[in-house]
């Protein structure tokens, strides 16, 4: 379990296929406290770190994984937005995310405001996720506050030390994102698909 606030970027060093997986090695600036078996958010999604060997760790990151995310994209040299899981006893400061991304989205408008940024999305509809105004949305493990909601788009306010802090200084329209929607939305939305299907 994560809170979507961000702990730092890591850097992918190099990306190796295996089968239909692909194993990812990462510089970050906690690699000398990772263990082996730790849950760790890359981009949103949890992955397990298998190695630690001085400033480098490795993940895998299995075919079903590369399918519902951006992961498999990644290049050498790229940032990834980085979260160890949550202890109990922490506080909360974003919302319950659980590295569990539901699909991926495209970012279609960057807008600058005098010092912050709007950042719009596009999702496809099919697979039933939505967005409120004012409801949380975890993107690329980052947990946002919803601007503007209609169906199969959303906004994002960014202050300036989300985009210092994160990739989303790095994004550019057109680029996919890693979605996690709130669990609770997820729950409600299939609680009512199912009384009006009965």
């Amino acid at each position: 379990m994560f809170t979507g606030i961000i702990e730092g970027e890591g850097i992918i060093a190099s990306l190796k296929k295996e089968g239909g997986n692909i194993q990812l090695s990462l510089r970050c600036p906690f690699t000398s406290e990772l263990k082996i078996d730790q849950s760790l958010s890359h981009n949103g999604v949890c992955l397990t770190v298998i190695s630690v060997d001085k400033d480098i760790y490795q993940v895998t990151a299995i075919e079903e994984t590369l399918k519902r995310t951006n992961l498999g994209s990644l290049k050498p040299n790229d940032l990834i937005n980085l979260e160890r899981c949550m202890k109990l006893g922490d506080r909360l400061d974003g919302h319950l995310v659980q590295g569990h991304v539901d699909q991926t989205g495209t970012c279609k408008t960057i807008e600058e405001q005098q010092g912050s940024w709007v950042f719009g999305f596009e999702y496809d509809t099919s697979k039933g996720n939505i967005t409120v105004e004012k409801g949380s949305i975890c993107v690329n493990g980052v947990s946002l506050t919803v601007v503007d909601s209609s169906e199969g788009y959303f906004s994002v306010a960014i202050i300036p030390y989300t985009y210092q802090h994160t990739n989303f200084r790095t994004l550019k329209a057109g680029d996919k994102v890693n979605l996690e929607f709130d669990i609770l939305g997820k729950y409600a939305a299939k609680l009512l698909r199912k009384q009006y299907s009965a």
